[in-house]
């Protein structure tokens, strides 16, 4: 039965797949490189804006499955996830030259029980190394997307320093992502309303969704970024993923398609 809701024109909203990468943690889910290419070719006819092909340093064949991705499918932007760390980047930079549209995507933790228990960092290093591997990976790439990993339990006032220092690097989408599945729907959104109002020059730069789902929380969470502001769902196929999964691509996309009235977006920045 086709949807009684009126049309309403939307802003746009990316639909960036991480089946690839992180729905490869799942148990079971793991790809070779040609698995790897059919899964990317198959959501190139899905439509995806953005495809996470791997995480190029983890192996040779990881590496090799990236260019592959990058080489054969030229429509979506293909991106690949990097640590802080100049090695990390690089890998990144050479996976993805071969790309018609490519992102690198820049990984670390903010967190203070990251930083303490895992990195060993304070948070003065944590930021320095935040803009250092921005402004590295800009040298490779015009799009790089910045991930504070476990920010829905960062310090909020810690958050916007960390945000606020990728974006003036010249960071180009700032991923909110909640690493452990831990936040609520409210919580989330009060986070992603903080960073529109705090950080400086925000409103040029697309804020993105990363959710994860123990607490049965992924796609709400996702939606309550949106209506707070965010322009991106990292997602999955089925939600496959560590732990107990990502957002599933499906559910947001046809949530979104569904009820678009009852998702209220605020107005631009």
């Amino acid at each position: 039965m086709p949807s009684m809701e009126p049309a309403v024109e939307k802003p746009q909203i990316t639909i960036f797949d991480t089946t690839l990468r992180d729905g490869e943690q799942s148990p079971g889910c793991s790809m070779n490189v040609e698995e790897k290419l059919r899964m990317a070719q198959q959501l190139d006819r899905l439509g995806v804006d953005v495809i996470e092909a791997g995480f190029p340093i983890a192996s040779e064949g990881e590496f090799q499955a990236v260019r592959l991705v990058a080489k054969s499918v030229r429509r979506p932007k293909i991106a690949a996830l990097a640590r802080c760390t100049t090695p990390d980047v690089e890998a990144r930079g050479a996976g993805l030259e071969v790309a018609a549209n490519s992102r690198i995507h820049v990984v670390l933790a903010t967190s203070d029980i990251h930083l303490t228990a895992k990195l060993k960092m304070s948070r003065e290093q944590c930021i320095a190394a935040a803009c250092e591997s921005v402004r590295l990976a800009r040298t490779h790439c015009d799009d790089v997307e910045f991930s504070p990993e476990d920010a829905t339990r960062t310090d909020l006032d810690f958050l916007c320093q960390v945000v606020q220092a990728v974006v003036d690097e010249g960071a180009t989408t700032v991923n909110i992502p909640d690493t452990v599945g831990y936040t609520m729907p409210e919580e989330y959104g009060h986070i992603i309303r903080t960073l529109r109002e705090r950080v400086r020059g925000i409103e040029n730069v697309v804020i993105s969704t990363h959710c994860h789902n123990d607490l049965g929380m992924a796609v709400a969470n996702s939606l309550a970024a949106i209506s707070a502001g965010a322009r991106q769902i990292e997602c999955t196929i089925n939600g496959i993923g560590e732990r107990a999964g990502n957002a599933a691509l499906e559910e947001v996309v046809m949530a979104m398609r569904v009820r678009p009235t009852a998702i209220p977006l605020p107005p631009p920045s």
